[in-house]
Protein backbone atom coordinates (compact mmCIF):
# COMPACT_ATOMS: atom_id res chain seq x y z
CA UNK A 1 0.00 0.00 0.00
CA UNK A 2 1.57 3.34 -0.99
CA UNK A 3 2.21 6.00 1.65
CA UNK A 4 -0.28 8.88 1.65
CA UNK A 5 0.97 12.27 0.46
CA UNK A 6 2.84 14.24 3.13
CA UNK A 7 1.57 17.66 2.16
CA UNK A 8 -1.51 19.18 3.77
CA UNK A 9 -3.16 22.37 4.92
CA UNK A 10 -0.79 24.91 6.39
CA UNK A 11 -2.67 25.10 9.69
CA UNK A 12 -1.78 21.48 10.45
CA UNK A 13 -5.34 20.12 10.65
CA UNK A 14 -4.60 17.22 8.27
CA UNK A 15 -0.81 17.00 8.22
CA UNK A 16 0.30 18.42 11.57
CA UNK A 17 4.05 19.12 11.75
CA UNK A 18 6.29 17.44 14.29
CA UNK A 19 7.94 19.43 17.06
CA UNK A 20 11.47 18.05 16.80
CA UNK A 21 14.08 17.75 14.11
CA UNK A 22 15.49 20.57 12.02
CA UNK A 23 12.05 21.73 10.91
CA UNK A 24 10.38 21.59 14.31
CA UNK A 25 11.44 25.04 15.43
CA UNK A 26 9.82 26.71 12.44
CA UNK A 27 6.58 24.90 13.20
CA UNK A 28 6.69 25.72 16.90
CA UNK A 29 7.32 29.47 16.68
CA UNK A 30 3.87 30.54 15.47
CA UNK A 31 2.16 27.95 17.66
CA UNK A 32 4.05 29.13 20.74
CA UNK A 33 2.97 32.65 19.88
CA UNK A 34 -0.64 31.50 19.69
CA UNK A 35 -0.34 29.93 23.14
CA UNK A 36 1.15 33.10 24.63
CA UNK A 37 -1.58 35.24 23.08
CA UNK A 38 -4.26 32.91 24.44
CA UNK A 39 -2.72 32.96 27.91
CA UNK A 40 -2.74 36.73 27.95
CA UNK A 41 -6.28 37.02 26.65
CA UNK A 42 -7.56 34.45 29.14
CA UNK A 43 -5.92 36.28 32.04
CA UNK A 44 -7.46 39.56 30.89
CA UNK A 45 -10.89 37.96 30.79
CA UNK A 46 -10.52 36.42 34.23
CA UNK A 47 -9.19 39.65 35.81
CA UNK A 48 -8.66 38.03 39.21
CA UNK A 49 -7.02 35.11 41.01
CA UNK A 50 -9.71 32.65 39.90
CA UNK A 51 -12.96 32.65 37.93
CA UNK A 52 -16.08 33.83 39.70
CA UNK A 53 -19.26 31.85 39.97
CA UNK A 54 -18.02 28.63 41.53
CA UNK A 55 -17.90 25.10 40.09
CA UNK A 56 -21.22 25.23 38.24
CA UNK A 57 -20.39 28.45 36.42
CA UNK A 58 -16.96 27.14 35.43
CA UNK A 59 -18.47 23.86 34.24
CA UNK A 60 -20.98 25.80 32.15
CA UNK A 61 -18.20 27.87 30.60
CA UNK A 62 -16.23 24.77 29.64
CA UNK A 63 -19.36 23.14 28.23
CA UNK A 64 -20.01 26.22 26.10
CA UNK A 65 -16.61 25.94 24.42
CA UNK A 66 -16.88 22.17 23.99
CA UNK A 67 -20.52 22.05 22.91
CA UNK A 68 -19.48 21.03 19.38
CA UNK A 69 -17.70 17.99 20.81
CA UNK A 70 -14.32 17.10 22.24
CA UNK A 71 -13.45 14.93 19.22
CA UNK A 72 -14.90 16.55 16.08
CA UNK A 73 -15.16 14.59 12.87
CA UNK A 74 -12.86 17.11 11.18
CA UNK A 75 -10.25 18.99 13.14
CA UNK A 76 -10.46 22.75 13.62
CA UNK A 77 -6.76 23.33 12.99
CA UNK A 78 -3.89 24.00 15.36
CA UNK A 79 -4.38 27.75 15.79
CA UNK A 80 -8.08 27.52 16.61
CA UNK A 81 -7.60 24.56 18.95
CA UNK A 82 -4.74 26.24 20.80
CA UNK A 83 -6.47 29.59 20.93
CA UNK A 84 -9.81 28.35 22.19
CA UNK A 85 -8.64 25.74 24.69
CA UNK A 86 -5.61 27.55 26.12
CA UNK A 87 -7.73 30.67 26.48
CA UNK A 88 -10.41 28.56 28.18
CA UNK A 89 -7.84 27.11 30.57
CA UNK A 90 -6.37 30.53 31.37
CA UNK A 91 -9.73 32.20 31.87
CA UNK A 92 -10.87 29.42 34.16
CA UNK A 93 -7.58 29.02 36.03
CA UNK A 94 -6.65 29.62 39.63
CA UNK A 95 -3.65 31.84 38.90
CA UNK A 96 -0.88 31.32 41.49
CA UNK A 97 0.91 34.41 40.16
CA UNK A 98 -1.90 36.59 41.51
CA UNK A 99 -0.91 37.76 45.02
CA UNK A 100 -4.47 37.06 46.20
CA UNK A 101 -4.22 33.39 45.17
CA UNK A 102 -2.79 31.92 48.38
CA UNK A 103 -4.62 28.73 49.28
CA UNK A 104 -2.13 25.95 48.61
CA UNK A 105 1.50 25.01 48.10
CA UNK A 106 0.84 25.77 44.44
CA UNK A 107 3.55 28.11 43.22
CA UNK A 108 3.66 30.57 40.34
CA UNK A 109 6.29 29.07 38.02
CA UNK A 110 9.20 31.16 36.85
CA UNK A 111 9.01 32.17 33.20
CA UNK A 112 12.44 30.66 32.55
CA UNK A 113 11.28 27.30 33.93
CA UNK A 114 8.08 27.35 31.88
CA UNK A 115 10.09 28.16 28.76
CA UNK A 116 12.41 25.23 29.47
CA UNK A 117 9.36 22.96 29.50
CA UNK A 118 8.90 23.70 25.81
CA UNK A 119 12.34 22.26 25.10
CA UNK A 120 11.65 19.11 27.10
CA UNK A 121 8.28 18.62 25.42
CA UNK A 122 9.58 19.19 21.90
CA UNK A 123 12.50 16.77 22.25
CA UNK A 124 10.42 14.35 24.33
CA UNK A 125 13.22 12.26 25.88
CA UNK A 126 12.14 9.35 28.05
CA UNK A 127 14.49 8.61 30.90
CA UNK A 128 13.92 4.87 31.18
CA UNK A 129 16.84 3.99 28.88
CA UNK A 130 19.96 5.80 27.70
CA UNK A 131 19.13 5.38 24.01
CA UNK A 132 15.97 7.47 24.54
CA UNK A 133 17.64 10.23 26.54
CA UNK A 134 21.42 10.43 25.99
CA UNK A 135 22.06 14.02 27.07
CA UNK A 136 18.98 14.27 29.30
CA UNK A 137 20.15 11.35 31.42
CA UNK A 138 23.57 12.93 31.96
CA UNK A 139 21.99 16.29 32.77
CA UNK A 140 19.80 14.54 35.32
CA UNK A 141 22.79 12.81 36.91
CA UNK A 142 24.69 16.09 37.32
CA UNK A 143 21.67 18.01 38.59
CA UNK A 144 20.60 15.33 41.05
CA UNK A 145 24.03 15.10 42.59
CA UNK A 146 24.29 18.88 42.84
CA UNK A 147 21.02 19.03 44.77
CA UNK A 148 22.03 16.05 46.92
CA UNK A 149 25.21 17.85 47.93
CA UNK A 150 23.16 20.80 49.14
CA UNK A 151 21.68 18.44 51.71
CA UNK A 152 24.69 16.26 52.44
CA UNK A 153 28.06 17.97 52.51
CA UNK A 154 30.39 15.27 51.24
CA UNK A 155 33.55 17.37 51.11
CA UNK A 156 33.97 16.90 47.37
CA UNK A 157 34.23 20.62 46.79
CA UNK A 158 31.94 20.38 43.77
CA UNK A 159 28.27 21.01 43.28
CA UNK A 160 27.47 18.31 40.78
CA UNK A 161 28.77 15.73 38.37
CA UNK A 162 28.96 11.98 38.68
CA UNK A 163 31.12 10.55 41.43
CA UNK A 164 33.83 8.07 40.51
CA UNK A 165 33.04 6.50 37.16
CA UNK A 166 29.32 7.06 37.74
CA UNK A 167 27.70 8.02 34.51
CA UNK A 168 23.93 8.33 34.51
CA UNK A 169 22.37 5.36 36.25
CA UNK A 170 25.47 4.54 38.30
CA UNK A 171 25.44 3.46 41.92
CA UNK A 172 28.42 5.21 43.48
CA UNK A 173 29.26 6.28 47.00
CA UNK A 174 28.40 9.88 47.73
CA UNK A 175 25.15 11.84 47.89
CA UNK A 176 22.68 11.18 45.10
CA UNK A 177 19.07 11.97 44.26
CA UNK A 178 16.20 10.89 42.04
CA UNK A 179 13.71 13.05 40.17
CA UNK A 180 10.14 12.32 41.25
CA UNK A 181 6.67 13.67 40.62
CA UNK A 182 6.65 15.39 44.01
CA UNK A 183 6.54 14.91 47.74
CA UNK A 184 4.08 12.03 47.67
CA UNK A 185 6.29 9.86 45.47
CA UNK A 186 9.43 10.87 47.36
CA UNK A 187 7.88 9.97 50.72
CA UNK A 188 6.81 6.64 49.26
CA UNK A 189 10.42 6.00 48.25
CA UNK A 190 11.58 6.88 51.75
CA UNK A 191 9.28 4.27 53.27
CA UNK A 192 10.10 1.74 50.55
CA UNK A 193 13.85 1.94 51.16
CA UNK A 194 13.26 1.65 54.90
CA UNK A 195 11.17 -1.48 54.36
CA UNK A 196 13.83 -3.00 52.11
CA UNK A 197 16.59 -2.15 54.61
CA UNK A 198 14.78 -3.02 57.86
CA UNK A 199 12.27 -5.65 56.73
CA UNK A 200 8.50 -5.83 56.32
CA UNK A 201 7.90 -5.47 60.07
CA UNK A 202 9.26 -1.93 60.19
CA UNK A 203 7.10 0.46 62.20
CA UNK A 204 6.68 4.02 60.96
CA UNK A 205 6.59 6.78 63.58
CA UNK A 206 5.54 10.23 62.41
CA UNK A 207 4.28 13.41 63.96
CA UNK A 208 0.60 14.21 64.16
CA UNK A 209 1.62 17.04 61.82
CA UNK A 210 2.91 14.70 59.09
CA UNK A 211 1.64 14.89 55.52
CA UNK A 212 -1.14 12.47 54.64
CA UNK A 213 1.10 10.86 52.00
CA UNK A 214 3.10 9.15 54.78
CA UNK A 215 0.02 7.20 55.87
CA UNK A 216 -0.95 6.51 52.28
CA UNK A 217 2.54 5.19 51.47
CA UNK A 218 2.43 2.85 54.47
CA UNK A 219 -0.90 1.49 53.26
CA UNK A 220 0.38 1.07 49.71
CA UNK A 221 3.50 -0.77 50.89
CA UNK A 222 1.59 -3.11 53.19
CA UNK A 223 3.07 -1.60 56.36
CA UNK A 224 1.18 -1.13 59.63
CA UNK A 225 -0.62 2.17 60.14
CA UNK A 226 2.00 4.73 61.24
CA UNK A 227 2.15 5.61 64.92
CA UNK A 228 1.25 9.27 65.46
CA UNK A 229 3.54 11.15 67.84
CA UNK A 230 2.24 14.34 69.50
CA UNK A 231 3.19 17.61 67.81
CA UNK A 232 2.33 20.39 70.26
CA UNK A 233 2.58 23.80 68.65
CA UNK A 234 2.68 22.11 65.27
CA UNK A 235 6.16 20.55 65.57
CA UNK A 236 7.02 16.96 66.50
CA UNK A 237 8.02 16.80 70.17
CA UNK A 238 11.44 15.12 70.74
CA UNK A 239 10.45 14.00 74.23
CA UNK A 240 7.29 12.39 72.95
CA UNK A 241 9.29 10.73 70.18
CA UNK A 242 11.74 9.26 72.69
CA UNK A 243 8.87 7.91 74.77
CA UNK A 244 7.24 6.38 71.69
CA UNK A 245 10.53 4.85 70.55
CA UNK A 246 11.07 3.35 74.00
CA UNK A 247 7.57 1.87 73.93
CA UNK A 248 8.33 0.13 70.63
CA UNK A 249 11.25 -1.73 72.14
CA UNK A 250 14.79 -1.77 70.82
CA UNK A 251 14.22 -4.95 68.83
CA UNK A 252 11.51 -3.35 66.69
CA UNK A 253 12.78 -1.86 63.42
CA UNK A 254 11.60 1.74 63.22
CA UNK A 255 11.49 4.53 60.65
CA UNK A 256 10.97 8.01 62.05
CA UNK A 257 9.43 10.53 59.64
CA UNK A 258 10.02 14.20 60.46
CA UNK A 259 8.70 17.24 58.62
CA UNK A 260 10.46 20.43 57.55
CA UNK A 261 7.50 22.58 56.59
CA UNK A 262 4.06 21.24 57.44
CA UNK A 263 1.22 21.70 54.98
CA UNK A 264 -1.11 23.31 57.50
CA UNK A 265 1.19 25.80 59.20
CA UNK A 266 4.66 25.61 57.63
CA UNK A 267 6.15 24.37 60.91
CA UNK A 268 9.64 22.86 60.96
CA UNK A 269 10.33 19.97 63.31
CA UNK A 270 13.47 20.20 65.51
CA UNK A 271 15.47 18.05 63.12
CA UNK A 272 18.69 17.89 65.12
CA UNK A 273 16.97 16.66 68.27
CA UNK A 274 14.88 14.17 66.33
CA UNK A 275 17.95 12.85 64.54
CA UNK A 276 19.68 12.36 67.89
CA UNK A 277 16.67 10.49 69.27
CA UNK A 278 16.54 8.25 66.20
CA UNK A 279 20.27 7.51 66.49
CA UNK A 280 19.93 6.74 70.19
CA UNK A 281 17.29 4.07 69.50
CA UNK A 282 18.81 2.75 66.27
CA UNK A 283 15.94 4.04 64.13
CA UNK A 284 16.11 5.21 60.55
CA UNK A 285 15.14 8.86 59.80
CA UNK A 286 13.34 10.25 56.76
CA UNK A 287 12.66 13.99 56.54
CA UNK A 288 9.81 15.32 54.44
CA UNK A 289 11.24 18.70 53.42
CA UNK A 290 8.99 19.09 50.39
CA UNK A 291 8.05 22.59 51.54
CA UNK A 292 10.93 23.83 53.66
CA UNK A 293 13.83 22.20 51.83
CA UNK A 294 14.40 25.19 49.58
CA UNK A 295 15.69 27.11 52.60
CA UNK A 296 18.93 25.32 51.74
CA UNK A 297 19.54 28.03 49.14
CA UNK A 298 19.43 30.84 51.71
CA UNK A 299 22.50 31.28 53.89
CA UNK A 300 20.38 33.26 56.37
CA UNK A 301 17.48 30.79 56.65
CA UNK A 302 19.36 27.52 56.17
CA UNK A 303 20.02 27.15 59.95
CA UNK A 304 16.30 26.38 60.37
CA UNK A 305 17.11 23.04 58.71
CA UNK A 306 19.98 22.14 61.05
CA UNK A 307 20.05 18.37 61.38
CA UNK A 308 18.64 17.69 57.91
CA UNK A 309 22.02 16.31 56.86
CA UNK A 310 21.67 13.55 59.47
CA UNK A 311 18.63 12.03 57.77
CA UNK A 312 18.81 8.70 55.93
CA UNK A 313 16.64 10.14 53.16
CA UNK A 314 15.08 13.51 52.34
CA UNK A 315 12.14 14.70 50.27
CA UNK A 316 12.51 17.98 48.35
CA UNK A 317 9.92 19.55 46.09
CA UNK A 318 10.81 22.37 43.72
CA UNK A 319 7.24 22.93 42.55
CA UNK A 320 6.45 24.42 45.95
CA UNK A 321 9.00 26.95 47.22
CA UNK A 322 11.14 26.47 44.11
CA UNK A 323 8.85 28.08 41.50
CA UNK A 324 8.88 25.17 39.07
CA UNK A 325 5.98 23.93 36.94
CA UNK A 326 4.53 20.66 38.20
CA UNK A 327 6.16 18.16 38.50
CA UNK A 328 9.55 18.76 40.12
CA UNK A 329 10.13 16.46 43.09
CA UNK A 330 13.51 15.24 44.36
CA UNK A 331 14.34 12.27 46.61
CA UNK A 332 17.78 12.53 48.23
CA UNK A 333 20.02 9.97 49.93
CA UNK A 334 23.50 10.37 51.47
CA UNK A 335 24.91 7.43 49.51
CA UNK A 336 23.90 6.49 45.98
CA UNK A 337 24.28 2.83 46.86
CA UNK A 338 21.23 3.20 49.12
CA UNK A 339 19.15 3.26 45.93
CA UNK A 340 20.15 -0.29 44.92
CA UNK A 341 16.81 -1.84 45.99
CA UNK A 342 15.18 0.03 43.11
CA UNK A 343 17.19 -1.95 40.56
CA UNK A 344 15.10 -3.84 38.01
CA UNK A 345 15.75 -5.70 34.76
CA UNK A 346 13.78 -5.43 31.52
CA UNK A 347 15.80 -6.81 28.63
CA UNK A 348 14.66 -4.25 26.09
CA UNK A 349 15.72 -1.36 28.35
CA UNK A 350 18.75 -2.50 30.36
CA UNK A 351 19.98 -5.88 29.15
CA UNK A 352 22.96 -7.24 31.05
CA UNK A 353 25.23 -7.28 28.01
CA UNK A 354 24.32 -3.66 27.17
CA UNK A 355 25.15 -2.56 30.70
CA UNK A 356 28.38 -4.58 30.61
CA UNK A 357 29.24 -2.77 27.38
CA UNK A 358 28.91 0.60 29.13
CA UNK A 359 25.33 1.70 28.46
CA UNK A 360 23.96 3.34 31.63
CA UNK A 361 21.14 1.59 33.47
CA UNK A 362 18.38 4.15 34.09
CA UNK A 363 15.51 1.85 35.00
CA UNK A 364 16.46 1.75 38.67
CA UNK A 365 16.29 5.52 39.01
CA UNK A 366 12.53 5.56 39.37
CA UNK A 367 9.50 3.42 40.12
CA UNK A 368 8.14 4.67 36.80
CA UNK A 369 9.13 3.49 33.33
CA UNK A 370 8.35 6.22 30.82
CA UNK A 371 9.63 9.40 32.45
CA UNK A 372 9.82 12.88 30.94
CA UNK A 373 12.81 15.19 31.30
CA UNK A 374 11.48 17.20 34.24
CA UNK A 375 15.09 17.83 35.17
CA UNK A 376 15.57 20.32 32.30
CA UNK A 377 13.49 23.10 33.84
CA UNK A 378 15.19 22.55 37.20
CA UNK A 379 18.68 22.64 35.68
CA UNK A 380 17.85 25.74 33.63
CA UNK A 381 16.54 27.53 36.73
CA UNK A 382 19.58 26.61 38.82
CA UNK A 383 21.92 27.85 36.10
CA UNK A 384 19.95 31.03 35.39
CA UNK A 385 19.50 32.17 38.99
CA UNK A 386 22.30 30.48 40.87
CA UNK A 387 22.26 29.70 44.55
CA UNK A 388 22.08 33.35 45.59
CA UNK A 389 19.26 34.17 43.19
CA UNK A 390 17.06 31.35 44.45
CA UNK A 391 18.03 32.15 48.02
CA UNK A 392 16.89 35.74 47.55
CA UNK A 393 13.51 34.59 46.23
CA UNK A 394 13.08 32.35 49.28
CA UNK A 395 13.96 35.20 51.63
CA UNK A 396 11.64 37.63 49.86
CA UNK A 397 8.77 35.15 50.11
CA UNK A 398 9.34 34.59 53.82
CA UNK A 399 9.46 38.38 54.30
CA UNK A 400 6.05 38.64 52.62
CA UNK A 401 4.67 36.16 55.17
CA UNK A 402 6.24 38.10 58.05
CA UNK A 403 4.61 41.27 56.78
CA UNK A 404 1.17 39.69 56.51
CA UNK A 405 1.53 38.35 60.05
CA UNK A 406 2.31 41.84 61.35
CA UNK A 407 -0.66 43.34 59.54
CA UNK A 408 -2.93 40.70 61.08
CA UNK A 409 -1.44 41.15 64.54
CA UNK A 410 -2.07 44.90 64.33
CA UNK A 411 -5.71 44.44 63.30
CA UNK A 412 -8.09 44.33 66.30
CA UNK A 413 -10.60 42.33 64.28
CA UNK A 414 -8.24 39.52 63.29
CA UNK A 415 -6.45 36.79 65.22
CA UNK A 416 -3.04 35.41 64.22
CA UNK A 417 -2.32 31.78 65.08
CA UNK A 418 1.46 32.15 65.34
CA UNK A 419 4.39 33.82 63.65
CA UNK A 420 5.28 32.04 60.39
CA UNK A 421 8.39 29.91 60.14
CA UNK A 422 8.18 29.66 56.36
CA UNK A 423 5.54 31.37 54.24
CA UNK A 424 2.25 30.08 55.65
CA UNK A 425 0.12 32.37 57.82
CA UNK A 426 -2.92 31.14 59.76
CA UNK A 427 -5.49 33.69 60.90
CA UNK A 428 -9.20 34.20 61.41
CA UNK A 429 -11.64 36.92 62.44
CA UNK A 430 -11.72 37.38 66.19
CA UNK A 431 -14.51 35.32 67.70
CA UNK A 432 -15.34 33.54 64.44
CA UNK A 433 -16.48 29.94 64.70
CA UNK A 434 -15.61 27.26 62.18
CA UNK A 435 -18.77 27.77 60.15
CA UNK A 436 -18.01 31.48 59.76
CA UNK A 437 -14.41 30.85 58.73
CA UNK A 438 -15.50 28.29 56.14
CA UNK A 439 -18.20 30.64 54.85
CA UNK A 440 -15.74 33.52 54.39
CA UNK A 441 -13.37 31.31 52.42
CA UNK A 442 -16.10 29.97 50.16
CA UNK A 443 -17.55 33.43 49.54
CA UNK A 444 -14.21 34.81 48.39
CA UNK A 445 -13.72 31.75 46.20
CA UNK A 446 -17.16 32.01 44.65
CA UNK A 447 -16.72 35.71 43.88
CA UNK A 448 -13.28 35.09 42.40
CA UNK A 449 -11.75 37.86 44.50
CA UNK A 450 -9.30 35.88 46.65
CA UNK A 451 -8.30 32.30 47.30
CA UNK A 452 -7.36 31.20 50.81
CA UNK A 453 -6.89 27.75 52.25
CA UNK A 454 -8.19 26.26 55.47
CA UNK A 455 -6.45 24.52 58.35
CA UNK A 456 -8.21 22.63 61.09
CA UNK A 457 -6.25 22.77 64.33
CA UNK A 458 -7.34 20.19 66.90
CA UNK A 459 -5.82 19.75 70.34
CA UNK A 460 -6.82 16.10 70.41
CA UNK A 461 -5.62 15.09 66.97
CA UNK A 462 -2.36 16.96 66.73
CA UNK A 463 -1.72 18.96 69.84
CA UNK A 464 -1.40 22.08 67.72
CA UNK A 465 -4.01 24.01 69.62
CA UNK A 466 -2.69 22.84 72.94
CA UNK A 467 -6.18 22.98 74.46
CA UNK A 468 -5.85 26.76 74.85
CA UNK A 469 -8.91 27.70 72.83
CA UNK A 470 -6.85 28.16 69.69
CA UNK A 471 -8.07 24.97 68.09
CA UNK A 472 -10.71 25.01 65.38
CA UNK A 473 -10.76 26.20 61.79
CA UNK A 474 -8.37 28.89 60.54
CA UNK A 475 -7.92 30.68 57.25
CA UNK A 476 -4.61 29.76 55.64
CA UNK A 477 -2.57 32.10 53.47
CA UNK A 478 0.14 30.09 51.72
CA UNK A 479 2.32 32.82 50.25
CA UNK A 480 4.56 31.76 47.36
CA UNK A 481 4.73 34.96 45.30
CA UNK A 482 8.01 36.70 46.19
CA UNK A 483 6.82 39.93 44.57
CA UNK A 484 3.61 40.43 46.57
CA UNK A 485 3.38 43.95 47.99
CA UNK A 486 2.04 45.48 51.16
CA UNK A 487 -0.94 46.82 49.21
CA UNK A 488 -1.75 43.29 48.03
CA UNK A 489 -1.71 42.02 51.60
CA UNK A 490 -3.87 44.91 52.80
CA UNK A 491 -6.34 44.19 50.00
CA UNK A 492 -6.50 40.53 51.03
CA UNK A 493 -7.34 41.38 54.63
CA UNK A 494 -9.91 43.97 53.53
CA UNK A 495 -11.62 41.34 51.39
CA UNK A 496 -11.72 38.95 54.36
CA UNK A 497 -13.30 41.59 56.59
CA UNK A 498 -15.85 42.51 53.91
CA UNK A 499 -16.78 38.85 53.42
CA UNK A 500 -17.84 38.48 57.05
CA UNK A 501 -21.53 38.38 57.85
CA UNK A 502 -22.61 41.76 59.23
CA UNK A 503 -22.98 40.30 62.72
CA UNK A 504 -19.46 38.90 62.60
CA UNK A 505 -17.60 42.10 61.82
CA UNK A 506 -15.53 43.64 64.55
CA UNK A 507 -14.00 47.09 64.60
CA UNK A 508 -12.75 46.92 68.16
CA UNK A 509 -12.02 44.42 70.87
CA UNK A 510 -9.22 41.99 71.69
CA UNK A 511 -6.51 41.67 69.12
CA UNK A 512 -5.88 37.99 69.57
CA UNK A 513 -2.14 38.63 69.68
CA UNK A 514 -0.26 35.57 68.58
CA UNK A 515 2.52 33.85 70.45
CA UNK A 516 5.96 34.46 69.03
CA UNK A 517 6.59 31.31 67.09
CA UNK A 518 10.05 29.68 66.87
CA UNK A 519 10.76 31.25 63.52
CA UNK A 520 14.50 31.67 63.77
CA UNK A 521 13.95 34.98 61.98
CA UNK A 522 13.33 38.51 63.14
CA UNK A 523 9.72 39.46 62.39
CA UNK A 524 9.63 41.88 59.49
CA UNK A 525 7.09 44.63 59.12
CA UNK A 526 5.25 45.69 55.99
CA UNK A 527 8.32 47.60 54.90
CA UNK A 528 10.08 44.29 54.38
CA UNK A 529 7.92 43.58 51.36
CA UNK A 530 9.75 44.97 48.33
CA UNK A 531 7.89 47.93 46.89
CA UNK A 532 9.27 47.20 43.48
CA UNK A 533 11.29 44.49 41.85
CA UNK A 534 14.69 45.01 40.26
CA UNK A 535 14.63 44.84 36.50
CA UNK A 536 17.59 42.47 36.17
CA UNK A 537 16.15 39.04 35.48
CA UNK A 538 18.89 37.22 37.40
CA UNK A 539 17.84 39.04 40.58
CA UNK A 540 14.11 39.32 39.94
CA UNK A 541 13.12 36.61 37.46
CA UNK A 542 9.65 37.01 36.02
CA UNK A 543 6.83 34.64 36.87
CA UNK A 544 5.33 32.66 34.03
CA UNK A 545 1.72 33.82 34.39
CA UNK A 546 1.56 37.55 33.91
CA UNK A 547 -1.86 38.00 35.44
CA UNK A 548 -4.42 40.51 34.26
CA UNK A 549 -3.12 43.84 33.06
CA UNK A 550 -6.56 45.40 33.51
CA UNK A 551 -10.11 44.34 34.33
CA UNK A 552 -11.16 44.89 30.76
CA UNK A 553 -12.56 42.02 28.78
CA UNK A 554 -10.42 41.05 25.82
CA UNK A 555 -11.77 42.38 22.57
CA UNK A 556 -13.55 40.11 20.18
CA UNK A 557 -15.44 37.76 22.50
CA UNK A 558 -17.20 37.84 25.82
CA UNK A 559 -15.93 36.40 29.07
CA UNK A 560 -17.25 32.96 30.03
CA UNK A 561 -17.38 33.87 33.71
CA UNK A 562 -18.64 36.95 35.56
CA UNK A 563 -16.07 39.66 36.26
CA UNK A 564 -14.37 39.86 39.60
CA UNK A 565 -16.24 41.86 42.24
CA UNK A 566 -14.20 45.04 42.80
CA UNK A 567 -12.37 45.19 46.10
CA UNK A 568 -13.34 47.94 48.49
CA UNK A 569 -9.86 49.41 48.45
CA UNK A 570 -8.57 51.79 45.83
CA UNK A 571 -7.47 49.64 42.90
CA UNK A 572 -4.52 51.94 42.33
CA UNK A 573 -2.95 50.68 45.55
CA UNK A 574 -3.01 47.05 44.49
CA UNK A 575 -0.92 46.49 41.41
CA UNK A 576 -0.54 43.23 39.58
CA UNK A 577 2.84 41.93 40.67
CA UNK A 578 3.82 40.27 37.44
CA UNK A 579 2.77 43.31 35.47
CA UNK A 580 5.57 45.30 37.10
CA UNK A 581 8.10 42.88 35.59
CA UNK A 582 6.68 43.22 32.11
CA UNK A 583 6.64 47.02 32.11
Amino acid sequence: MPLPPSSGPTDGAIAPPLAGGTEGAAALRPLAGAVIDALEEGALRRCGPLPGGGPRRVAAGVAEVLRSGVIPERGTGAREALGSLVRLLAEGAADPADPLCAAHLHCPPLAVAAAAELGASALNPSLDSWDQAPAASELEAWTCRALARLVYHDGSGGDGGPCGDGAAGGRDAGPDALVTTGGTESNQLGLLLARERLGPDVRVLCGANAHHSVHRAAWLLGLPEPVRVPAPGGALDPGALRATLAAQGRDTPVLVVATAGTTDAGAVDPLGELAEAAREFGARLHVDAAYGGMLLFSRRLRPLLAGLERADSVTLDLHKLGWQPVAAGIFVVPDGRDLSPLGHRADYLNADDDCDAGLPDLLGRSLRTTRRADVLKVAVTLRALGRSGLGELVERTCAVADSLAQLIDADPGLELFTRPELSTVLFRPVGADGATVASVRRRLMSEGTALLGRAGIGACSSGDGGGTGREGLWLKATLLNPYARSSDLESLLKLVRDALPATGRSSAGPTGRSPAGPTGRSPAGPGAVPASAPSEAVVAPALAEAGPASPATAAGSASLWPPRRPASVDSSTSTSTARSHRS
